[in-house]
């Protein structure tokens, strides 16, 4: 099994805590030089990085966003719980904006039981999984940002600007102070968009994420509907 294979299984490991390399040995079953390799090779590629003898996920750059599959992997049964609250605010032929957060992903399974919904989202994988379930969806196109298959940019943002909702499902990386901020500009900027043409503006953030603040201010809880938390 070589680095590629085995990448998913540290950054599953990494994503509960940091691991020193006789650690993640033991955890993974193979020697310690072939961790310090393998650690080497994620380290250039802006994966991991090493302090005081501990490996870390890179996910401290001040405007990284999070790849997705790391986002997937975190506090899957609080996001359930999430949403499962959400969905009791969503009525038949409501017009819903969902951005490309895992937290919003998680709404999907629960909306086949309305009739007549239109979904406008950022995300490509919530557009094709909307699309598969048979519910009319709008992708809103633009650039896409690799790390989190979400559209961004001048295009999303001008098709974004011409539609109007009944609610908006946001997520955001910290909440302290009643700030929602987030690593990525551009995809804050789409979400703004979703919150000035919403009706109901709904922040959705595990308590996991309060008390954290990172680079971009997305909003203040006081000028939306409210937040959703496990």
């Amino acid at each position: 099994m070589g680095i590629h294979e085995r990448e998913d299984q540290y950054i599953r490991l990494l994503t509960e805590k940091a691991y020193t390399v006789p650690q993640l040995a033991q955890k993974l079953f193979i020697s310690q030089p072939t961790v310090r390799r393998d650690v080497a090779t994620m380290r250039e590629r802006g994966l991991v990085r090493c302090t005081r003898g501990l490996v870390r996920l890179e996910t401290a750059s001040p405007d990284a966003r999070i790849p997705m599959f790391v986002r997937d992997l975190e506090n899957p049964e609080k996001k359930q719980k999430i949403a499962e609250k959400a969905v009791a605010l969503i009525h038949d032929g409501d017009v819903i904006m969902l951005d490309s957060s895992t937290t919003a992903y998680c709404l999907l399974p629960h909306l086949t039981k309305f009739k007549n919904l239109f979904v406008i989202t950022s995300g490509a994988k919530t557009a094709i999984a909307l699309a598969t379930m048979g519910i009319r969806t709008l992708c809103i196109g633009g650039e896409m940002a690799l790390e989190s298959f979400s559209y961004i940019g001048p295009d999303a943002e001008r098709t974004l600007r011409g539609y109007n909702a009944d609610l908006a499902f946001f997520s955001c990386r910290g909440l302290h102070n009643g700030l929602a901020t987030d690593n990525s500009i551009a995809e804050n900027t789409v979400r703004k968009i979703m919150i000035a043409n919403a009706k109901q503006q709904w922040l959705l953030c595990d308590s996991q994420k309060i008390g954290k603040t990172y680079l971009h201010t997305l909003c203040h809880t006081k000028n939306i509907t409210g937040v959703i938390t496990e």
